[in-house]
């Protein structure tokens, strides 16, 4: 059932441009023009936090394409507001809506150490890297109050756990001190998004997110500290960033990152209108080109979920961009072998109260 709602401005620093219902909701809520013209102001959206009620911490997956089976979210929805975020449609499931919601209503994990703990300490678990921020970003901007991700990472050093991480926030230098230690011990790997060197286009595409600037100097930063450090061009959107990938890949070497990767732009379930909303609003002199070229990588469609396409696209297109991006890569040496990080310096935390007793203390 729909329901009519007058149409508002988008509020100002944020991503989406509406609050489009989400897909379980048996209401739905659609936007009209009352003819007075009459245009109000744009509105400040506050954001939300609420703490999560949570028994484990650790996701498990069997995706072939992601290269890791384990990770770690300390957050649910993201106030960085990256219009693309694959991870949108998940508010869905909280009965939000994957739009405005998804950036202003943020779920945390206020005990993220303590459940890491447990999980690390039962008899039947066996250690591999743990990825932290497979979906929401780890250090967005209240991560600087809640310091979730921060309990995580210092839980993995205390136990030799080795982990990767991905992040388009220079809040990452914070926790600079743990990343060069566990660096050197062969315990982690950084990953930093740089999907433009455009300050326009970052801040209208990721509103609330570093600036590029400030992502390269990370990377820099990360680098001097002696933390391996790669570049993830992601998403690449054909027709509207995908000309930067030979820009932003040589910035970043030079920064002293050792690697690349990129994702082809994906557009799962709601994210599709949300996207399309967004390039009509800030992008109409291309949205129509962009949306046309996204079709052509997905067999016609915003989005295909099979193994081995769905982070690369398919077809003409996607073949000119893999072709650019690895002639980008071997160009300015972001081929570099990596050191496999070190499984073998875990030791299980023991925890009392509730695990069996060491027989010698």
């Amino acid at each position: 059932m729909a329901e009519a709602v007058k149409s508002a401005p988008p509020p100002r620093g944020r991503g989406a441009k509406s609050n489009r219902t989400g897909r379980f909701e048996a209401r739905e809520r659609e936007a009209f023009d009352d003819g007075w013209g009459e245009e109000e102001e744009p509105k400040q959206l506050k954001t939300e936090l609420q703490p999560m009620k949570s028994r484990t911490i650790i996701a498990r997956n069997q995706s072939p394409d992601v290269g890791f089976d384990r990770s770690i979210n300390p957050y649910r929805g993201c106030s960085h507001g990256c219009i693309y975020c694959y991870a949108r449609p998940n508010h869905a499931y909280l009965g939000l809506s994957p739009g405005l919601d998804f950036e202003s209503k943020i779920f945390f994990k206020p005990h993220a150490g303590e459940l890491l703990e447990k999980e690390l300490a039962k008899a039947s678990y066996k250690p591999a890297t743990i990825h932290i921020g497979g979906d929401t970003d780890p250090y967005q901007p209240d991560e600087k109050q809640l310091r979730a991700t921060r309990q995580v990472i210092e839980v993995l050093e205390r136990y030799g756990h080795p982990f990767t991480i991905i992040t388009k926030s220079a809040l990452i230098l914070r926790d600079l001190d743990i990343y060069s230690r566990l660096a050197a011990r062969k315990l982690t790997r950084v990953a930093i998004s740089i999907t433009t060197l455009d300050r326009r286009l970052a801040r209208s595409m990721e509103p609330r997110a570093a600036t590029p600037g400030r992502r390269i100097e990370a990377v820099r930063r990360l680098t001097e500290a002696g933390v391996p450090v790669t570049v993830m061009f992601a998403p690449a959107i054909p027709g509207l960033n995908d000309h930067e990938v030979e820009t932003v890949l040589e910035a970043s070497a030079k920064a002293g990152a050792r690697g690349a990767g990129y994702v082809a732009l994906r557009l799962p379930r709601e994210i599709a209108q949300l996207f399309e909303e967004w390039l009509e609003s800030d992008y109409p002199d291309r949205a129509r080109k962009v949306m046309s070229l996204v079709r052509q990588i997905r067999k016609g469609e915003t989005y295909s979920a099979n193994w081995g396409e769905r982070m690369v696209g398919d077809g003409p297109v996607a073949e000119v961009l893999r072709q650019r991006f690895h002639l980008a890569v071997k160009k300015f040496g972001l081929d570099q072998p990596w050191t496999p990080l070190d499984v073998s310096q875990f030791t299980p935390p023991r925890l009392g109260g509730g695990g069996q007793m060491d027989l010698f203390g």
